[in-house]
């Protein structure tokens, strides 16, 4: 079963693609959150971890609204996968993101963990950690 879910995860995390744009348009996001429904449980939880700041979301509202709030700065925002890890109930994520504030010309990149958790076939869970090595340090991981 591990290794369907790393499948189920490497065809839903968005590789290449303008989260910025995705997460802002209404008609975009209403047809992502319908193709992803049948591989979430309807109450999973989305925690979005940063050095100084912890925030959790249920649902696909919740984790629509923590990405708009976390993308409010960036004019544009990808993430690149460069690593999934199996790890039984749960699938880690190495990316890269790069991102472009907004009025600011160079993209600045930053190496992170997303953590998809699995219960009973579906995500329960998924938490994405801004610091790779923080993330790592969750799943017993170290680089």
């Amino acid at each position: 079963m591990s290794q369907e879910n790393v499948e189920v995860v490497r065809n839903l995390q968005p590789t290449g693609v303008d989260l910025a744009l995705v997460f802002r348009d209404e008609q975009t996001a209403t047809a992502l959150t319908e193709a992803a429904t049948p591989f979430f449980h309807a109450d999973f939880e989305s925690a979005f971890v940063m050095p100084a700041e912890r925030s959790s979301h249920t649902g696909f509202d919740g984790l629509r609204t923590a990405w708009i709030d976390w993308l409010t700065p960036w004019e544009s925002y990808r993430t690149e996968i460069e690593e999934l890890i199996d790890l039984d109930d749960r699938v880690a994520v190495l990316t890269r993101d790069f991102g472009r504030r907004k009025g600011v010309e160079p993209e600045v990149s930053f190496r992170g963990v997303a953590v998809y958790v699995f219960s009973d076939g579906k995500i329960s869970r998924i938490e994405f950690h801004f610091d790779r090595e923080e993330g790592l340090e969750a799943v017993g991981l170290r680089e």
